[in-house]
């Protein structure tokens, strides 16, 4: 079966120096670029991390400091990546949590500005959990009858995960999701847009600091969670002050601004 697309659905997998989205970086990126008549544009590329790459990392995914040591950096190639996911959409496995938070990052400090606030994103992963609860190699079996071979490589992950979704969309098509608790969160349909708003429509700032609780901009971590950004910064505004000074990625960073200015905005009238 064949997605049906609205726009180009970009499926995109990282490999990184590590897992924290601040002060790690890139070591490979794999794209396959789906169009709606089906054609699939497959780009793999291996970038300088500008930084070591810890040797138990190497370990996992079989990229070494002396591989990528003569090779562009992201910032080089930021540009021309950025042009290639014009007017994509983004898909992929577990992407919400890590990937799309690490690829806005790594375009933020290469001074190129990539907003998926208007993009749809669909995370096989989270759709896999909500109907199977399972990692890849297990989706990759259980939807396409097949074994990973080449897993945690990123050209790899990113092919089988555009099979995984494929598989998906045409074995629960029109079937109600619901949550641990039994409540509906919508019907799995063959529409990105449906796709979105199953797996990222609660998202603000992509490292999910900031969810929407019946569409009101609330804190997910620490002693203010759950609480409204507005409310929380209106009672402490020194909260605000230490999240742009903190260890926060830029992209929460830019939404709190947002957030902020937004709410003076409609304090003042101005």
């Amino acid at each position: 079966m064949n997605l049906k697309l609205r726009n180009p659905l970009t499926f995109f997998d990282l490999e990184t120096t590590g897992t924290n989205v601040v002060s790690d970086r890139i070591v490979e990126l794999s794209v396959v670029k789906v169009m709606p008549n089906g054609e699939t544009i497959t780009k793999t590329s291996k970038v300088n991390p500008t930084i070591p790459i810890p040797h138990e990392t190497s370990l996992i995914h079989g990229i070494y400091d002396e591989d990528v040591k003569d090779l562009p950096t992201f910032k080089n190639i930021a540009k021309s990546l950025a042009k290639f996911l014009e007017g994509s959409d983004l898909a992929g496995f577990n992407i919400l949590k890590f990937d799309v938070p690490m690829l806005v990052e790594e375009f933020l400090r290469a001074g190129v500005d990539f907003d998926v606030s208007k993009r749809k994103l669909v995370d096989a992963q989270k759709i896999f959990h909500m109907m199977e609860k399972r990692t890849l190699s297990a989706a990759y079996k259980f939807y396409c009858d097949k074994e990973l071979d080449g897993a945690h490589s990123a050209e790899a992950d990113t092919l089988a995960t555009f099979e995984v979704l494929m598989a998906q969309v045409e074995k629960y098509e029109g079937q109600d999701v619901v949550d641990n608790l039994g409540k509906k969160l919508g019907v799995l349909k063959n529409d990105v847009q449906a796709l979105h708003d199953l797996t990222a429509s609660n998202m603000v700032d992509l490292a999910g600091r900031i969810i929407l609780k019946d569409g009101i901009e609330c804190f997910n971590f620490g002693k203010h969670r759950n609480r409204s950004v507005v409310e929380v910064f209106g009672k402490e505004p020194s909260y605000y002050e230490w999240m742009m000074k903190g260890d926060f990625p830029q992209d929460t960073k830019r939404r709190l601004t947002e957030i902020k200015l937004r709410a003076f905005s409609k304090l003042t009238g101005k």
